[in-house]
């Protein structure tokens, strides 16, 4: 590995610490990111909950989140797998790669040394999906403690606390989900490291600017903010 390998590695850390700083702080340039808009679409979904008894709807959209978590948790551990049978294939790997004129040659400890970063990322990403989904079970166990409508007019203080509580675990459990596909994407830009370091930091970067443009200039984020502000 080179002073460049380093320096691309540092980058990649770099850029994905900055990512989660930004996304974190909900706001940039004044602009109100999409997964805190989200948040706040969050909130008023289950305050709205309390102004009916029949919920079915609401245990669907929770369903439907945990089975979202649990696939990507699936695929965090296919991925590493993969990881693994590569290292069992090192010699056939490194011949191919020796072969294409625009990949730099590092020799065989260095892919392995690549190969076991890449399954530390997958690793890291499984975890928090894991975590995430084991949130998402607790939300659905809150959201069943919520009030019934006759309750909640009885006691909206009581109802109001116990609403809150079933937000901000829904609200922590889809922090960890993100923070598992943030670590999916910049694998991505990862995988540019195996030809040249140089590529490393393209990817990097692009995966970096790709991922900021969709929280802060989306037409999604657009769109969402667009009917906050026209909704009574």
């Amino acid at each position: 590995m080179t002073i460049l390998d380093y320096l691309a590695l540092c980058l990649f850390g770099l850029l994905w610490f900055a990512f989660s700083w930004i996304t974190g702080q909900g706001r940039i340039f004044s602009r109100t990111s999409l997964t805190q808009a989200m948040a706040e679409r969050r909130r008023q979904w289950i305050l709205n909950s309390l102004g009916r008894d029949l919920k079915m709807i609401d245990t669907q959209i929770l369903s439907g989140l945990q089975n979202g978590t649990a696939f990507f948790a699936s695929t965090s551990i296919f991925a590493i797998g993969g990881c693994f049978a590569l290292l069992g294939q090192t010699d056939q790997v490194d011949a191919i790669l020796k072969d294409l004129p625009f990949v730099a040659q590092g020799g065989r400890a260095t892919f392995e040394i690549k190969i076991f970063f890449l399954a530390a990322i997958l690793g890291y990403s499984f975890f928090k999906f894991g975590w995430s989904y084991r949130l998402f079970n607790y939300c659905t166990i809150l959201f069943g403690a919520l009030p019934m409508t006759a309750e909640a007019h009885r006691d909206p203080e009581g109802a109001a606390r116990a609403a809150e509580l079933t937000i901000r675990m829904n609200i922590i459990a889809a922090g960890h989900f993100n923070a598992g596909l943030r670590a999916l994407f910049m694998s991505i830009g990862y995988l540019g490291w195996f030809a040249s370091p140089y590529l490393f930091i393209g990817t990097s970067l692009t995966v970096f600017f790709v991922l900021l443009r969709r929280q802060f200039f989306s037409e999604a984020r657009l769109a969402l903010l667009e009917t906050s502000q026209h909704s009574p």
